[in-house]
């Protein structure tokens, strides 16, 4: 653990990845990412392998090393890795916000190892997941509610990611506009009819 710390507090206290010159092992995959090119399977591969490396040597802190890991491609072109765990439910906490602390750790963690962020999503028990399905439906049934009454629903504080989920689902709904009120933590999403 003490090895994944000092490497945190290394890469927070250099200039982030993406705004220097990358040097070391990935630069050539840096530069083509960075221009925007598309990577090869092989690049690709590469380096999901960086960052399952990282997530096997987290996962060993809670005797979850060998837990299997499926990769598969999202909706946005991330790479989404979900642990299959049972004993691993700590790492999702209450309403998920423990598995987005994991997830900005991580993060942090690879783009420190590459050199530069490449969106890779870690999912547990595939809890986000059916957190998006839930959303996606629950943003739905809102909008239907906001074009009976011709009006706005306003839905529960969400985190960003989460709001995000809510625009996305309705960005083809004609009827309905979306926008974010509020701060966080209480920052919400407000569907209303057109």
């Amino acid at each position: 653990m003490s090895e994944v710390i000092e490497e945190m507090d290394t890469a927070q206290s250099e200039v982030t990845p993406d705004t220097e010159a990358v040097v070391g092992p990935y630069a050539q995959i840096a530069a083509k990412y960075k221009a925007g090119e598309e990577l090869s399977d092989e690049e690709t591969d590469t380096i999901v392998d960086v960052a399952i490396t990282i997530l096997r040597e987290v996962l060993g802190f809670f005797d979850a090393a060998d837990s299997p890991i499926d990769e598969y491609e999202g909706d946005d072109g991330e790479v989404i890795l979900d642990v299959t765990a049972p004993n691993l439910a700590v790492l999702i906490g209450r309403h998920g916000r423990t598995l987005d602390s994991f997830q900005t750790m991580f993060s942090l963690l690879v783009s420190r190892k590459l050199g530069f962020r490449f969106p890779i999503v870690v999912d547990i028990e595939g809890y986000k997941s059916r957190r998006h399905d839930k959303i996606t439906e629950m943003a739905e049934r809102a909008a239907a509610r906001a074009i009976r009454s011709h009006g706005s629903v306003s839905l529960q504080p969400m985190n960003a990611f989460e709001r995000r989920l809510v625009h996305l689902a309705l960005r083809d709904n004609v009827n309905v506009e979306t926008h974010s009120e509020g701060v966080d933590p209480e920052r919400r999403v407000v569907i209303s009819a057109v």
